[in-house]
């Protein structure tokens, strides 16, 4: 006979499985849309992490991931052996943090000035303006820019040329082209970054402004001491994630808009990894620069989400 103890052991192992099976019945139709997306992450993220140990292998192409040998962590001494990398890691965290310095602020003063508005025909005009740039590609974008900086048509230099001065060669200058990066990201990504801003602020009890106005408190002072403090948690959100990609300075962007003038003060980790990897046909030693950056990526990712919890705001996890 089963005493009483086995069978609440048995109820306790039974329970969590009878929630999930209820949970599964009644939101199987929330469950079923989460099918494609998971569908995608197997197949376009975890899947291809198993080339992950071409890292640790003489990779050749014809014999295949499987039958080329295993070298240990010889890919990593070379890399780090490299004159170039110091400088490939340098520009990327300088360009990294640069974009985090202007173009993280930027989405949330962006959202912060479209809900100030009170004409909503314009309000709804501003926001579609702002973050249509989003849908275009780099391809499109680094084409505009490099044409509107052009020293012999480009608009701005014809400006310059009016008011009498010389035109200046803004793609091929080193002091100029990260600027030129930093600003062609947030003209394109703020306004559709300051969406999620947007939401959070619609969030906010509104009964926090009108006891604000009773105490005398003007729009600025609303911003500061309620509009900030309540989208704060999102914002914090949003910075970890940004975070975690430091060492993802744009590939695309780069690529597009950089030249050999620049290349000192452009060449990042996924550029490098670009050239070397379709220039010299050397696998096995980009797979590694690209584990190098996922794992600092990783690690900075939760030291930033620790740091977060321990001054009591909500993490990532």
């Amino acid at each position: 006979m089963r005493t009483a103890a086995t069978t609440q052991l048995a109820a306790k192992k039974a329970k969590p499985n009878s929630r999930v099976w209820k949970s599964l019945v009644k939101h199987w139709d929330l469950y079923l849309m989460s099918v494609p997306g998971l569908v995608f992450l197997i197949i376009f993220r975890y899947t291809p992490m198993y080339g992950i140990v071409i890292a640790f292998k003489d990779y050749n192409i014809i014999r295949g991931v499987m039958d080329s040998p295993w070298i240990g962590f010889e890919h990593f001494r070379t890399l780090f052996a490299y004159n170039e990398f110091p400088l490939v890691i340098r520009n990327t965290l300088i360009i990294s943090f640069m974009k985090l310095g202007i173009g993280f602020p930027a989405p949330i003063l962006l959202a912060i000035l479209i809900n100030e508005m009170r004409n909503m025909l314009f309000k709804r005009m501003v926001q579609t303006v702002t973050y249509i740039p989003h849908f275009i590609s780099w391809v499109v974008v680094g084409g505009i820019f490099i044409d509107i900086l052009s020293p012999g048509s480009g608009i701005v230099n014809s400006f310059i040329k009016a008011l009498g001065g010389e035109p200046i060669y803004f793609m091929a200058d080193t002091g100029k082209f990260r600027w030129i990066l930093v600003f062609s990201e947030s003209w394109k990504e703020a306004g559709w970054a300051a969406i999620i801003y947007l939401a959070a602020i619609l969030g906010i009890n509104s009964e926090l402004y009108q006891a604000s106005i009773v105490d005398g408190a003007n729009r600025f002072k609303q911003v500061w001491h309620i509009m900030l403090p309540g989208i704060r948690s999102t914002i914090i959100v949003i910075l970890l994630l940004r975070i975690g990609h430091i060492l993802d300075a744009g590939l695309e962007q780069v690529l597009i808009m950089y030249n050999p003038a620049v290349l000192g003060v452009a060449d990042i980790i996924d550029t490098y990894v670009f050239r070397v990897a379709f220039g010299k046909m050397e696998f096995g030693l980009t797979a590694a620069a690209g584990l190098f950056k996922s794992v600092i990526g990783c690690l900075l990712l939760i030291t930033a989400n620790w740091l977060a919890r321990r001054m009591g705001e909500e993490g990532v996890y």
